[in-house]
């Protein structure tokens, strides 16, 4: 028995209650109305909860499509079907389970553990381990014998130079009950460059992955805005590892934070989701040559375009956002490349590599 109503856990946590719950057979599907029964316990929340329920089964239905291709869970009348005043009911398919044991479900879980667990919080990570551990005991060596499994011997990741910080596992959590109860959050943030922390709070909007960093993107507390430029003013975002405290606030983030125009793409097209100095720039950069050959495989953007100047040197030209990441990548080309336009940009080059030389020459 699980101690609460339904209603009271995050989404993801009654998606799995309900997974666990709906019958396996035909003859004992199930009404919403039953299903209420366990799902909230409140009468003042009843309409409310009963709406939540509904949208619940419809959420489960689509991880069952999108991810397991799967039409396991099953509404009588079907999915998409008027009801026309009958009674809808509810069951899983018996021969559907998550927990079907091949290749492809193994090699899932141990990417997971391998690449993701440690950005999730520590329950979360545990279970992970759990479900690996069950599944190497169920069928370990038929696994390791199968295609999927010996990629294993012939994979490996290397760190990045500079190691990842460390996360709080509790402000993890709560910022993962935040995104995904659309609730507002208070968090205690210390900024690089100030020595005390500041309490504030935000609308979460997502999490960011940037290279081995984490960060929280979202906006301040402000008014709806009929010009969504101003709305666009309160973004902030906030590296994970300098939140000290994560708590979520028992109210729902207004719903202009829902908009297309902030949706996580639109933010990133923008150039909102990481230190920018303007959105986009027209790049023209003097590359050596054989330095070159990598912006053949790997370009800067869908229309660089490259041109040779002479036998030792090459024209790239490319439409890119003016990120610090950009400028970083352009000092580590120094003695490679030399930007040619925007001038604003090669006298921020030009500074930074003034100043890299002075700073080994006092040290000469």
């Amino acid at each position: 028995m699980i101690p609460h109503s339904i209603a009271s856990y995050n989404k993801s946590e009654r998606l799995f209650i309900l997974y666990q719950r709906l019958p396996r057979d035909e003859n004992k599907a199930i009404s919403l109305t039953e299903l209420m029964q366990n799902y909230g316990n409140d009468p003042d929340k009843y309409t409310n909860e009963r709406k939540n329920l509904e949208n619940d089964l419809i959420g489960l239905n689509q991880i069952f499509n999108d991810i397991f291709y799967s039409d396991a869970l099953v509404r009588v009348p079907r999915w998409g079907e008027k009801i026309s005043g009958q009674t809808a009911r509810f069951y899983i398919e018996p021969s559907f389970s998550i927990d079907t044991l091949n290749e492809q479900t193994v090699f899932f879980w141990e990417m997971l553990d391998k690449y993701t667990a440690h950005y999730l919080p520590v329950s979360f990570k545990q279970g992970i381990t759990d479900k690996l551990t069950q599944l190497r005991r169920q069928d370990k060596e038929s696994f390791h014998q199968s295609p999927l499994g010996q990629w294993q011997d012939h994979l490996i990741t290397l760190p990045s130079v500079v190691q990842a910080p460390q996360l709080d596992s509790d402000v993890l959590g709560g910022i993962h009950q935040a995104l995904l109860q659309n609730h507002q959050l208070r968090i205690v943030y210390q900024n690089k460059w100030e020595g005390q922390q500041a309490v504030r709070v935000v609308y979460p909007k997502g999490l960011i992955f940037i290279e081995n960093m984490v960060y929280l993107t979202g906006f301040n507390v402000t008014d709806d805005h009929i010009n969504d430029d101003v709305l666009l003013k309160a973004h902030r975002n906030f590296a994970v590892n300098r939140i000290t405290e994560a708590v979520i606030i028992d109210k729902p983030i207004p719903d202009w934070v829902g908009r297309d125009a902030f949706s996580l793409e639109h933010l990133h097209q923008l150039g909102k989701l990481e230190p920018t100095i303007d959105s986009q720039i027209k790049l023209v950069l003097k590359v050596q040559k054989y330095a070159c050959q990598h912006l053949f495989e790997r370009p800067l953007s869908i229309d660089q375009k490259i041109t040779k100047i002479d036998d030792n040197w090459n024209q790239v030209r490319a439409t890119v956002a003016n990120t610090l990441r950009l400028q970083d990548w352009l000092v580590s080309m120094s003695q490679l490349a030399v930007v040619i336009e925007p001038s604003e940009l090669h006298e921020v080059i030009l500074e930074r590599l003034k100043s890299a030389l002075e700073l080994y020459k006092n040290q000469a």
